[in-house]
């Protein structure tokens, strides 16, 4: 029976059961650890990471990499809380747009260096992760907005629930978070167009040869992860409020870490967004949960990260060559 499982479905399998040892771990290592207010503080820290994986997602299924998406977070969120400083006036969906938009101009300045430059993509997101920083470095000049600086409603906003069951909320950032998750994965499994970013994951050459413009995808696979980022930088901007030129630093390590234990390929071609959704849960609750521990020093938890993330990209390199050896044997 299990050998008729997809294997997609299998890493799905996998990760749920992960989490739910993680989560059982960690309920006898904290006291009162599975309570509504533990499930509230994971899912609205998730929601933050979750915009930015999912875009991580989609560059890394067309076999590249953005290491540049802390930094275009951080400069989101500065900037659209710099614009609510001046226009606190502004309407709330407006906002969203403007951080995708500033999100998606960021990114496209990647997949143009990368899809027409043929720059390898670590290369260019490394210097543009640098670029970006000190751009908002210079720019900031050492200022802080704060939160009481801005307007009322972005500061309620993660604080607010679109419903409420024994105390589990769902917030309106979490939802945000999960409706973009949602949107990214209808469309990579319903739509054909979409269907073009696992093709040139998979094989560059065949893409080719089917006609795909291969430059134009990897292209716009660097705007949506950009404009993705932007909407992480505003849930950031709505989560945190006080905002410094050191926003979003360190993300782009959660992004790839959620993205390769949530069972995309490194070697692209292959992915789904409810496995980086798991992924994303399952990172950030071993993140908060680690702050938890006492004994624990901030320099662990980072390498546990680290580790987390080599161990993801063991298995699948090893689960992929054993599907392949598999599938040598039955064609023969």
């Amino acid at each position: 029976m299990i050998r008729a499982l997809h294997p997609q479905t299998l890493r799905l399998i996998a990760l749920g059961l992960a989490l739910l040892a993680v989560v059982l771990f960690f309920s006898t290592q904290i006291d009162n650890y599975l309570s509504p207010r533990m499930f509230n503080r994971i899912s609205t820290s998730a929601a933050v990471v979750l915009p930015v994986a999912v875009g991580q997602a989609i560059v890394v299924i067309t076999r590249n990499i953005d290491l540049s998406m802390g930094s275009i977070m951080g400069v989101v969120a500065y900037m659209v809380g710099e614009a609510l400083v001046l226009w606190p006036g502004l309407n709330p969906a407006l906002v969203i747009l403007m951080a995708m938009g500033l999100g998606a101009i960021a990114g496209s300045i990647n997949g143009i260096l990368v899809a027409w430059g043929r720059v390898p993509s670590i290369i260019v997101t490394l210097g543009t992760l640098a670029l970006f920083r000190t751009f908002l470095v210079e720019h900031g000049n050492a200022r802080t907005i704060t939160a009481d600086a801005l307007p009322r409603w972005l500061v309620d906003l993660p604080q607010m629930s679109l419903l409420s069951l024994g105390g589990l909320d769902l917030r309106v950032t979490v939802a945000l978070a999960l409706a973009a998750c949602l949107i990214v994965g209808l469309a990579l499994s319903r739509l054909r167009p979409a269907r073009k970013f696992y093709a040139v994951g998979s094989n560059p050459d065949a893409a080719l040869m089917a006609g795909i413009n291969s430059a134009r995808v990897v292209f716009l696979a660097f705007v949506i992860s950009g404009a993705l980022a932007g909407l992480g930088g505003f849930i950031f901007l709505a989560k945190f409020g006080n905002i410094t030129v050191v926003a979003g630093m360190g993300f782009e390590l959660k992004a790839v870490a959620a993205v390769v234990v949530g069972g995309v390929s490194i070697m692209g071609g292959s992915g789904t967004m409810l496995g980086v959704l798991i992924g994303t849960v399952l990172v950030d609750t071993i993140d908060n949960s680690l702050t938890r521990l006492p004994w624990l020093s901030e320099f662990w938890r980072d390498a546990l990260l680290g580790i987390l993330i080599m161990a993801a990209v063991t298995v699948d390199t090893l689960a992929s060559r054993s599907l392949n050896r598999l599938k040598r044997r039955g064609g023969e």
